[in-house]
């Protein structure tokens, strides 16, 4: 949850006097007001919604909400100009390997202009784009730029700039150390032999990303008409979306968008950024009106989409939903039944009782899972809840798997890059302490939760607990006490034969065995595993069945 805070009269200009009403229908469209007064706004944007993470991403979508304003917004990207173009090189693929670019001209700042635009860009970093580690985002005022621009990486100790509010040149490595921003993301490029910087024709760095901008060119002013902007990081799919909200706001500014060439030399190919285009998604209105319970007609749903900025278009008895190029949560038509009810006003759906009669209690699944956490969590572990989708990277490589072949259950088409539904918990759980590396120590940690694996041509479920252990003193014997004491307060016995895993250290790794039927695994995470995650402590984890408790 991110908390958007805007200037009450600035906000008030836009959509009108914000009265009781107004308060009403601001909470209705999904971001409810954290706080109010005679000069400030605070509401809650939900992780969903990025592109309302500024006041004209807000109020562009409100007014539509409220019926003021057209719903779908076509914005014109013209074609690039002479060197508008963006190369990124083969040294940079290791370290942060895509890009999206963009230029906008004609923009009138001023200070509130500036200061949304920057706001809207820190918020981004920290929600959308996870502190910086899934994508950076950099924006330059143009006329200190020589293009065209290269994205490329380079040894820290041979990059030298003036990062921004910095008072001297010093190189990469310094600007980690002494920069507060250096000091603050460069964990994320702590264990990267090289890397990864925008510079210009002329050899000039813009930035380097995911740290700072360069003083020289990486700094908007109330003088600057036309600018530069680039997102970097590790997906696509993330950084279009991602510019296209920044693009749509800097429109809104009534600036005019300008493609950029993007020549990826280690994808060998070229494409045009950005493409603000709206996504065509195929939806039925049986579908919509049977999940809300309603019978809407087509002009009914039509003009519902509107209200969300949602296009509309039909084709051979064929219904198309037209996606705003910024909207990052519409995936699925079920979403578009979501948006429907939020413009139609969940207050004026009617409560029916259902004409059946039932009685609802606790799934022996659901009260074996809530007792296994019960104890966890009184033993001082911490409880987790993962992505059932994962990537082939993460699910197999990066826990020793070398041969994960039959292993695979890919979605077909997927959204995001993660596209492997996982078969383990113990994959997600390594990932977790990957990513907390920067956390202080002893972390212990659990999830109970689904695995997938295939059965013939069907895909079989099955519930599982995985429990890893990460400090400085994790070993086999700890991880093993805790297996005791779960069991033994299930009133369970059981029996531990050595055996071998990928994942774990031979000699330390061992089957658990309940009632003559292997059930899990146990043991010390190798050092291998360790080091391709980047984990600096111990690990001793283990995962088992819940079926059997």
């Amino acid at each position: 949850m991110t908390i958007l805070t805007l200037n009450r009269k600035e906000l008030e200009k836009k959509i009108g006097k914000i009265d009781e009403k107004i308060e009403n229908r601001i909470s209705m469209f999904g971001t409810p007001i954290d706080s109010i007064n005679d000069n400030e706004i605070s509401i809650e944007v939900f992780p969903n919604r990025p592109d309302l993470l500024s006041l004209h991403g807000f109020t562009r979508s409100f007014l539509a909400f409220l019926g003021k304003d057209k719903g779908l917004i076509n914005y014109r990207v013209e074609k690039p100009l002479k060197d508008y173009r963006v190369v990124i090189e083969k040294s940079v693929k290791k370290v942060r390997p895509y890009t999206a670019c963009a230029i906008v001209k004609g923009i009138k700042f001023d200070e509130s202009k500036i200061r949304e635009i920057i706001e809207l860009q820190e918020k981004l970093h920290a929600s959308y784009g996870r502190n910086r580690k899934k994508l950076a985002i950099g924006i330059y005022p143009l006329e200190e730029i020589r293009l065209p621009i290269t994205f490329l990486a380079r040894n820290p100790e041979k990059i030298a700039f003036q990062p921004l509010d910095f008072p001297k040149i010093i190189n990469a490595k310094q600007i980690l150390s002494k920069h507060p921003k250096g000091k603050e993301y460069g964990y994320l490029l702590k264990d990267c032999e090289v890397y990864p910087i925008f510079e210009d024709s002329k050899g000039e760095i813009l930035s380097m990303p995911p740290i700072i901008n360069s003083e020289k060119t990486g700094k908007i002013t109330e003088k600057t008409k036309d600018v530069f902007i680039e997102c970097s990081g590790f997906n696509k799919e993330y950084l279009d979306k991602t510019l296209n909200i920044i693009v749509s706001v800097l429109s809104d500014f009534n600036g005019r968008i300008y493609a950029v060439e993007i020549e990826d030399k280690g994808e060998r190919k070229k494409y045009l950024s950005p493409n603000l285009k709206a996504e065509k998604i195929t939806f039925s209105p049986e579908f919509l009106n049977k999940n809300l319970g309603m019978h809407f007609n087509e002009n009914e749903i039509k003009e519902n989409l509107s209200k969300m900025g949602i296009g509309y278009s039909k084709e051979k008895n064929k219904y198309y939903a037209l996606i705003p190029s910024y909207r990052t949560d519409i995936l699925h038509e079920i979403d578009l039944a979501e948006e429907i009810a939020i413009a139609y006003g969940y207050e004026n759906f009617e409560a029916e009782i259902p004409a059946i009669s039932t009685i609802g209690e606790e799934s022996k699944t659901g009260i074996i899972k809530r007792k296994i956490s019960e104890v966890l969590i009184g033993s001082g572990l911490l409880e987790i809840s993962s992505y059932h989708l994962s990537t082939k990277e993460k699910q197999f490589k990066k826990i020793g798997y070398k041969d994960f072949r039959d292993k695979l259950i890919e979605v077909v088409d997927s959204k995001t890059e993660r596209n492997i539904l996982r078969d383990s918990l113990l994959a997600n759980s390594i990932e977790i302490l990957s990513e907390n590396t920067d956390v202080s120590y002893p972390q212990k940690i659990f999830e109970v939760g689904t695995v997938f694996y295939s059965n013939k041509n069907a895909i079989e479920e099955e519930e599982r607990l995985c429990i890893s252990l990460c400090h400085e003193k994790a070993n086999f014997t700890e991880i093993k006490q805790v297996l005791e004491y779960l069991l033994k307060m299930f009133t369970l016995s059981y029996e531990m034969k050595e055996s071998s895993h990928p994942s774990f250290i031979d000699g330390r790794c061992g089957e658990i065995i309940v009632n003559n039927k292997k059930v899990g695994i146990i043991g010390e995470i190798h050092p291998s595993i360790l080091y391709n995650n980047k984990i600096f402590m111990p690990v001793a984890s283990l995962e088992i069945e819940t079926r059997f408790f």
